[in-house]
């Protein structure tokens, strides 16, 4: 089954795009509380989730345990929601390769992020990988997309449209792997989508960084999107459960996707 279909289908099961980002802090080194919280969110708002997306930074950062934490839950993810690890990894083709391996065929991901800013050929130990995407940094919701994203070419086209045209190459040259993009709903808008090709959209900056659903009208992309939610599931008004914070957010993209 391609990667795009078994999102499609997972968006009409539940009426949701919401995609749940796991960046789990822990205070302290007690990883087997981690993982039982963890476990919990997962459980809690799986009835409205549409994918997970676990950030590698935060495993890592809690060292070996931490990602024997990540592959553990990894393995016990449930089968019928795509996860998407977020890694944003662009270097070498060598390098790239076993990222590649140790992504898509150790942690059993279904899709990863990559930074596609060194250039094509780094992108290449990824296409092809049946049944996979990738998600490929083109706008994102930070501040700093002014500094190089959104700079005007010589052209007059954004530097992101060359992100963009990593996409249609990809499929040109018949690229086993789906290729998706990364556009922060910060920085999104009507105009800005119409000139991105039609490609499955991860879209992170609703909740805590201020992103407002209302950016994403005027785009006929037909493509299914994500829209992520880390902090404002996780941290955010602690006195609702993870549940009821998942179900407002996937109400509120349910009624501005039109799902």
């Amino acid at each position: 089954m391609r990667y795009t279909e078994k999102l499609a289908a997972r968006i009409a099961a539940v009426k949701s795009a919401l995609c749940v980002g796991l960046d789990p802090r822990p205070e302290g080194d007690d990883l087997v509380a981690t993982g039982r919280w963890l476990r919990q969110v997962v459980e809690e708002t799986a009835p409205f989730a549409a994918a997970y997306k676990p950030n590698i930074a935060y495993f890592e950062a809690m060292g070996l345990g931490g990602m024997d934490l990540l592959y553990g839950l990894m393995k016990d993810m449930p089968r019928d929601i795509p996860v998407v690890l977020d890694v944003k990894r662009g270097d070498i083709g060598e390098t790239q390769k076993y990222y590649a391996r140790a992504y898509l065929e150790k942690l059993q991901a279904d899709a990863v992020t990559l930074n596609p800013f060194m250039g094509y050929d780094t992108l290449a130990p990824f296409l092809s990988c049946e049944g996979k995407a990738v998600y490929l940094l083109c706008v994102t919701s930070n501040g700093g997309a002014a500094d190089i994203e959104r700079q005007r070419l010589a052209d007059g086209r954004k530097v992101y449209s060359l992100v963009g045209d990593m996409v249609e190459r990809a499929r040109r040259e018949g690229a086993m792997t789906e290729v998706g993009l990364v556009v922060g709903l910060t920085n999104a808008d009507g105009r800005l989508l119409s000139e991105l090709p039609d490609a499955p959209l991860l879209i992170p900056g609703l909740g805590a960084q201020g992103g407002e659903l209302s950016a994403l009208k005027g785009g006929s992309h037909k493509a299914p999107a994500l829209i992520n939610v880390s902090r404002g599931i996780l941290y955010k008004n602690p006195e609702l459960s993870f549940a009821e914070k998942a179900r407002n957010f996937a109400t509120q993209i349910r009624e501005a996707l039109d799902l």
